[in-house]
């Protein structure tokens, strides 16, 4: 949900408190597993920050953020107004968010404009490049519905939802803490001058995540998958298969037992229930990767501490297995640390299932926040960044989860080799 290049400052009045550091630059963008081992007195950047929005901006990408899910669901309207409301009607209800309108088939994508690691279009010519290189259905280009689009106008999240088909179901995601690395540094070292001892832990805990070995980890299982689901005719044809593969691996995973969310994910995900594939025919079906970035601290039970700075025990991975347990994940935004302050809840970003082994020349799909073209906010801008752009993070997140969910297998979602922008 972020880019490179400097925003145009709109007229209104910024409502937060402005921080002093620019760390994102074309030489060097640190991963979240580092960024917030920065100088003392230098500070990660929000959401909001970066992006020129204010504190009212803010609430309104929260409150569609949250309603996302739900209306994500099998069998639920993407937009808050029935089909047949008006587009005015639908964009009052949710905040001024607009529907972009159909891209002709035909019509080949511009280049976008590529600063460092990152690459920047605008939701229109995202459309056409989707519907030239991802929207293949069993070869077959297709121009994107209007339920799609609809879909695709939540911004970072409507990304990964018009990819995967539904509302992405987060059952399933992997991370890497190092244990080691917090325990020493909370025993070894003190909190800065001015720094709280809640702040200190968390700030030492979100250091202690690694994005990189946490994206690999969910490779490496989502490949496992894949190797199962091949002329797996049922269920139970793929669940031994995949038992099987994790056994002569000796993968942790092998030991779940049959409730964990490992193995009830395929039975959770809406398109694994298609009549054309899912469980019906496993061997139709996929493993794919999206990742999410959110805050640590979202029980409502939590320390206003934690919920400033963080809670270094939550959504922290099995030592054993990588899998984090997300049903706590309420998408609730961090709190304030200073009057003014405003946090976005979370950010996503789309991988699909590209083959490039390098982590670093991956690329993820994401955007900056809902399509607001006759809005204060604005038209929604789509970007395509290196791993270490997409996981570079901001003062609003302090967790990072990728994760694992199944397609069809006809769907073209990241070609064999994926380029950066469009030449």
């Amino acid at each position: 949900m972020e880019f490179l290049t400097l925003m145009c400052k709109r007229s209104k009045a910024l409502t937060f408190t402005a921080v002093a550091a620019v760390m994102c630059t074309a030489g060097f963008v640190p991963s979240v597993g580092h960024a917030a081992e920065v100088p003392a007195g230098e500070t990660v950047r929000s959401y909001a920050e970066k992006h020129g929005l204010t504190a009212a901006d803010v609430m309104r990408i929260n409150a569609l953020n949250e309603k996302a899910p739900s209306l994500g669901q099998a069998g639920k309207p993407t937009g808050s107004m029935p089909p047949n409301g008006s587009a005015s009607s639908r964009a009052t209800a949710d905040g001024g968010m607009e529907t972009p309108p159909a891209e002709p088939l035909d019509r080949m994508p511009d280049p976008y404009q590529v600063h460092g690691g990152r690459a920047t279009t605008s939701v229109g010519n995202y459309i056409r490049k989707w519907q030239q290189v991802y929207s293949q259905r069993d070869g077959q280009r297709q121009q994107m519905t209007e339920a799609q689009r609809e879909a695709l106008a939540y911004g970072c999240v409507g990304v990964t939802w018009v990819n995967s088909g539904n509302y992405p179901t987060n059952k399933l995601g992997f991370a890497f803490f190092d244990e080691n690395k917090y325990e020493a540094a909370v025993k070894n070292t003190s909190p800065r001058p001015g720094e709280t001892q809640a702040e200190f832990e968390g700030r030492t805990a979100k250091q202690s995540f690694d994005e990189e070995k946490g994206f690999k980890r969910a490779r490496d299982v989502a490949s496992i998958m894949n190797k199962a689901l091949e002329s797996s005719n049922d269920e139970n044809a793929y669940l031994t298969k995949l038992k099987a593969e994790l056994g002569r691996t000796n993968d942790a995973l092998a030991n779940e037992d049959g409730r964990s969310n490992f193995y009830a994910a395929l039975r959770n995900t809406p398109s694994f229930r298609d009549k054309n594939g899912g469980n019906s025919a496993p061997s139709k079906m996929k493993a794919v990767i999206y990742s999410k970035h959110f805050w640590s601290a979202q029980d409502p039970r939590s320390s206003a501490d934690k919920r400033k700075f963080g809670d270094p025990e939550s959504f922290r991975p099995s030592q054993a297995t990588g899998l984090v347990d997300m049903s706590k994940d309420r998408n609730t935004s961090r709190s304030a640390t200073k009057p003014g302050e405003s946090f976005v809840n979370f950010d996503y970003g789309w991988f699909g299932d590209q083959k490039e082994p390098a982590a670093d020349k991956t690329v993820w799909t994401h955007a900056n926040h809902f399509h607001n073209p006759n809005g204060d906010m604005g038209p929604m801008n789509v970007y395509e960044s290196r791993f270490q752009n997409w996981s570079s993070g901001y003062a609003d997140f302090d967790r990072g989860a990728y994760m694992v969910t199944f397609i069809p297998k006809s769907w073209n979602t990241a070609p064999d080799k994926v380029t950066q922008g469009w030449r």
